[in-house]
């Protein structure tokens, strides 16, 4: 779907659809008030009511969309209702709407467009890719998105329906890596998307299969990856080099395209989901697109180890000893812990780049859902002017995270007897515990942990912008971030 901006009043506009986003004290305008009856419109927040003008003004159809209290404003609710739009507008069957902006005095235009074409593009997006018989409102698609602004926010408007509509490339991007089946997307072919993005952006990769894996002494990888007939990867793309001077960002991924658990294996319910559990992956090569689109002056390094985690004849074994990239050895008690031993080797490489900051993001731990429930990532770190950042940069993209404490008695968890650490603690303080794991591998680097297990998908659909599946999570926050350490 195309985004556009034009200046003009909406209620000259000619089109088949026109949406007005109203709050719940704003009163209608007067040749659209006696469209309606008295009680049949309020403004809270979601309600939408359809309208036909009958000439009144020459747009064919109004949506009404409520936007709930005025204050405080909220950005993410101008995203939600952006969203419930975009689905009225593909049910009504129209191919092309406009948008009026919301004029407020709280938030700048910038920010109101970029929320719109993002809740716009997020909320529009369906995964039909195995679909062989689709059903004629499947097959709808919506060719355009005029937003409408006045003169004198034109400019600022076509900035933030800009950058929103890169960020929601991205986070789809992130979704439909995420939402592939295990049989198609395996390391090797995760390997090959990377390649093609890499190619399109004119990127730097590199590509590790078994063999340079075992050169360089990847073996927290090759232990969780030895089970399957897929063999793992591991993806490094380097974005900035032209920006020699500004800070380097790693940004790193847990690729396990299946886990089965491996001999710990999971239960059967559910397993299915096990697809999506290298969300944080996709996350990184989602907001890398998005980076590269934006040109953003920074040094953003993309790392990914990617395996499949399966209970085959050569699967390690709980009770063995692997050793990590870093020297440091692993005592394996459960196979299901796998994300973390990944995590250890990538964490390793990124030292080499002698980073600003390190960000991982993984699907990582049950426990996190627990402790957090869907709406919160959890994040936990060793800088807590980084942890500051990602907490900041969450609440303005609407993606909430919560930090999680990291002192030293979880570290003392994880220490084994017979190894420098051992990958499982048992159940209390799980997610606590998988950090202060992952904490072993950072060195002196300013690091943070974004155990994103309990957002990476969604069967309840939480919000209109999240379809039911993968969630696209992080993307938003790291590009949030990113863009505060331009400015």
């Amino acid at each position: 779907m195309r985004i556009s901006v034009t200046s003009g009043d909406p209620l000259t506009t000619e089109t088949s659809l026109l949406i007005i986003a109203l709050w719940e004290d704003d009163p209608l305008p007067p040749p659209l008030s006696g469209s309606i009856e008295p009680g049949d419109w309020s403004g809270t927040f979601k309600q939408t009511q359809l309208l036909y003008p009958r000439g009144a003004i020459p747009a064919r159809r109004v949506l009404l969309l409520g936007l709930g209290k005025r204050a405080p404003v909220d950005v993410d609710r101008v995203r939600e209702v952006a969203a419930v739009g975009v689905q009225r507008a593909r049910d009504l069957g129209v191919d092309r709407y406009a948008f009026a902006l919301p004029v407020t005095v709280e938030v700048a235009p910038a920010s109101i467009a970029e929320a719109i074409a993002e809740g716009s593009i997020l909320g529009d997006y369906r995964f039909l890719a195995y679909k062989t018989d689709l059903k004629p409102e499947e097959r709808r698609e919506l060719k355009e998105l005029t937003l409408l602004a006045t003169p004198e926010s034109a400019d600022e408007a076509v900035r933030g329906a800009t950058i929103g509509g890169v960020v929601a490339r991205g986070v789809n991007l992130a979704r439909e890596l995420a939402n592939r089946p295990g049989n198609e997307l395996n390391p090797a072919r995760l390997a090959d998307r990377a390649r093609e993005l890499a190619a399109t952006y004119n990127l730097p990769i590199t590509v590790f299969g078994p063999t340079e894996l075992r050169e360089h002494g990847f073996g927290g990888i090759l232990g969780v990856g030895q089970g399957s007939a897929n063999e793992p990867r591991f993806i490094a793309i380097e974005y900035g080099a032209q920006y020699a001077d500004a800070p380097a960002i790693c940004l790193v991924g847990k690729g396990i395209t299946f886990d089965s658990g491996g001999l710990s294996i999971k239960p059967a319910e559910n397993m299915d989901a096990m697809k999506m559990d290298m969300s944080g992956a996709a996350a990184v090569l989602g907001a890398l697109q998005a980076v590269a689109e934006l040109q953003l002056p920074l040094r953003v390094i993309g790392l990914i180890g990617s395996a499949e985690n399966m209970p085959g004849a050569a699967a390690y074994r709980p009770g063995d000893i692997l050793t990590t990239l870093s020297g440091k050895t692993v005592e394996v008690l459960n196979t299901d812990a796998e994300g973390r031993i990944v995590l250890a080797d990538v964490l390793a490489y990124a030292r080499r780049y002698n980073p600003t900051a390190m960000i991982d993001l993984a699907t990582l731990t049950g426990a996190v859902g627990v402790a957090l429930g869907p709406h919160a990532i959890g994040l936990m770190a060793n800088d807590d002017a980084l942890a500051q950042r990602l907490l900041r940069a969450g609440e303005a993209a609407g993606e909430r995270a919560w930090q999680l404490p990291l002192w030293q008695p979880y570290k003392e968890m994880v220490k084994s007897e017979i190894a420098d650490v051992r990958n499982s603690t048992g159940r209390q303080g799980g997610a606590i515990t998988a950090a202060a794991f992952l904490s072993n591998f950072v060195g002196d680097c300013p690091w943070a942990h974004l155990d994103i297990a309990a957002t990476a998908w969604t069967d309840a659909k939480p919000k209109a912008y999240n379809p039911k599946g993968a969630t696209g999570a992080g993307v938003r926050l790291l590009l949030q971030a990113l863009r505060a350490w331009v400015a």
